[in-house]
């Protein structure tokens, strides 16, 4: 979910495990030449969202890294086939009270630009619980975690995954 901290836990724990940290969001912008609103402005949802199945797969088949995805790559069941076969999905799971401070003086959040962000993100977050629960792993966040504790806690549960470890060590 947006506001879950995917970016900076993402950038810690790449930093941590010394690979590269890849946004399959900004890799879209990059290879469309265009942002992902003039994306869907000019192309519909649909075209974005088989374009980012082609770039995961892109992505989730090159060298071992830390992958965030946009909020609604993992609502995809081809998505979520494609990441369990070539890595592991992490959910940060926040509740919705931490999302809701984190996200709400933001004015980066094209989805939350309505009468009422706070019933929009509700729902978003209550729509999208059943498809996160699916994740291979989850890591509880909290307010009092900071980036780096929330980056150890993913790091810890990867290390209940030793196919990962063991991924790294061969690069």
């Amino acid at each position: 979910m947006m506001g879950a901290g995917k970016t900076a836990v993402g950038t810690a724990l790449a930093r941590a495990l010394n690979v590269p940290f890849l946004d399959s969001d900004e890799e879209i912008v990059k290879a469309a030449h265009r942002s992902i609103a003039e994306i869907f402005e000019r192309d519909g949802e649909p075209f974005f969202r088989a374009r980012e199945t082609e770039v995961l797969n892109r992505l989730l088949h090159g060298a071992p890294c830390v992958l965030s995805t946009g909020g609604g790559a993992f609502l995809s069941e081809v998505n979520r086939a494609l990441i369990h076969e070539a890595g592991v999905s992490v959910w940060l799971r926040a509740d919705l009270e931490l999302l809701w401070q984190r996200v709400r003086h933001k004015t980066t959040r094209p989805l939350l630009r309505t009468p009422n962000p706070r019933e929009t993100l509700r729902g978003l977050y209550e729509a999208r619980l059943p498809a996160y629960g699916l994740a291979d792993l989850a890591v509880d966040a909290s307010p009092e975690y900071s980036v780096e504790d929330m980056a150890g806690r993913v790091a810890q549960a990867l290390a209940t995954r030793p196919d990962v470890y063991e991924l790294l060590e061969t690069e």
